[in-house]
């Protein structure tokens, strides 16, 4: 079975019961039986949107290994940056060129996301897009 990328906002979602996709993303995570996996950039982000008493249980549940963490090296440097300016009138930022740079590299091609226009536009290098396992 292969991983599910994970982005920013179901993630912000569940672990921010005042969101108005919590239920939505609580229901989608508490049923899937696939491993997950995203980056660090987006790790980032969600410990900054959420608040306080959501980054432990976060942090605690990706330890447990709830989510997998990729780790990008100096090479994923290149390419993120290529997508970024690929996708600079959008603007594509960190975390998202990181997913999909991943994706990429790892031929993955489902995503969770709540940002369904950017990865709508966002193409893999054989020109597919992710396909947002989260409303289908």
């Amino acid at each position: 079975m292969s991983k599910l990328l994970v982005d920013t906002g179901p993630l912000v979602a569940w672990f921010d019961r005042s969101d108005n996709f919590h239920d939505r993303c609580r229901n989608f995570f508490s049923n899937l039986d696939r491993p997950l996996l995203t980056t660090w950039p987006v790790l980032t982000e969600v410990c900054h949107l959420i608040p306080s008493y959501g980054v432990n249980r976060l942090m605690r549940w990706v330890a447990l290994g709830g989510l997998e963490v990729q780790e990008l090296g100096t090479t994923a440097i290149t390419g993120i940056a290529n997508l970024m300016e690929r996708y600079s009138d959008i603007p594509m930022d960190l975390a998202d060129a990181s997913l999909v740079w991943v994706a990429g590299q790892w031929g993955l091609s489902e995503i969770v996301t709540l940002d369904r226009r950017d990865f709508g536009i966002y193409r893999l290098p054989g020109g597919e897009s992710l396909i947002n396992q989260l409303f289908t």
